[in-house]
Protein backbone atom coordinates (compact mmCIF):
# COMPACT_ATOMS: atom_id res chain seq x y z
CA UNK A 1 0.00 0.00 0.00
CA UNK A 2 1.39 3.40 -0.96
CA UNK A 3 0.81 6.40 1.30
CA UNK A 4 0.97 9.91 -0.21
CA UNK A 5 1.32 12.64 2.46
CA UNK A 6 2.47 15.70 0.54
CA UNK A 7 4.04 16.82 -2.70
CA UNK A 8 7.56 15.91 -3.70
CA UNK A 9 10.16 17.40 -1.37
CA UNK A 10 7.71 18.38 1.37
CA UNK A 11 9.03 18.75 4.91
CA UNK A 12 6.89 17.84 7.92
CA UNK A 13 7.38 19.34 11.36
CA UNK A 14 7.24 17.21 14.50
CA UNK A 15 3.56 17.85 15.27
CA UNK A 16 2.59 16.83 11.75
CA UNK A 17 4.74 13.71 12.00
CA UNK A 18 3.15 12.75 15.34
CA UNK A 19 -0.33 13.04 13.81
CA UNK A 20 0.58 11.14 10.65
CA UNK A 21 2.30 8.19 12.35
CA UNK A 22 0.31 8.08 15.60
CA UNK A 23 3.40 8.19 17.83
CA UNK A 24 4.33 10.73 20.49
CA UNK A 25 7.57 12.71 20.65
CA UNK A 26 9.32 10.44 23.15
CA UNK A 27 8.55 7.32 21.11
CA UNK A 28 9.70 8.97 17.88
CA UNK A 29 13.04 9.97 19.38
CA UNK A 30 13.50 6.57 21.06
CA UNK A 31 12.86 4.81 17.75
CA UNK A 32 15.28 7.18 15.99
CA UNK A 33 18.00 6.08 18.43
CA UNK A 34 17.13 2.44 17.72
CA UNK A 35 17.29 3.06 13.96
CA UNK A 36 13.62 2.19 13.45
CA UNK A 37 12.32 5.68 12.59
CA UNK A 38 13.51 8.20 9.98
CA UNK A 39 16.00 10.83 11.09
CA UNK A 40 15.02 14.49 10.71
CA UNK A 41 16.91 17.08 8.70
CA UNK A 42 18.13 20.35 10.16
CA UNK A 43 16.09 23.38 9.04
CA UNK A 44 17.83 25.97 11.19
CA UNK A 45 19.67 26.44 14.47
CA UNK A 46 16.76 25.11 16.52
CA UNK A 47 14.43 23.56 13.96
CA UNK A 48 14.22 20.15 12.35
CA UNK A 49 11.76 18.48 10.02
CA UNK A 50 11.22 15.15 8.36
CA UNK A 51 11.07 14.52 4.63
CA UNK A 52 7.51 13.47 3.76
CA UNK A 53 8.99 10.75 1.56
CA UNK A 54 10.84 9.25 4.56
CA UNK A 55 7.65 9.23 6.63
CA UNK A 56 5.73 7.66 3.75
CA UNK A 57 8.36 4.92 3.53
CA UNK A 58 8.08 4.35 7.28
CA UNK A 59 4.27 4.09 7.05
CA UNK A 60 4.49 1.41 4.37
CA UNK A 61 6.04 -1.00 6.92
CA UNK A 62 6.37 0.51 10.43
CA UNK A 63 7.41 -2.77 12.07
CA UNK A 64 10.04 -3.57 9.44
CA UNK A 65 11.45 -0.06 8.88
CA UNK A 66 15.21 0.35 9.29
CA UNK A 67 17.18 3.56 8.77
CA UNK A 68 19.71 3.72 5.97
CA UNK A 69 23.12 5.19 6.85
CA UNK A 70 22.78 9.00 7.26
CA UNK A 71 23.55 11.31 4.34
CA UNK A 72 26.29 13.92 4.71
CA UNK A 73 23.84 16.74 5.55
CA UNK A 74 21.94 14.69 8.16
CA UNK A 75 24.76 13.60 10.48
CA UNK A 76 24.61 16.44 13.03
CA UNK A 77 20.87 16.20 13.76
Amino acid sequence: MSVQLRGTGAILRRGQVEREVGLKRSTIYQRMQEGTFPRPIRLGDRAVGWRASDIEQFLEDPAGYRVSPPAEDDRDV
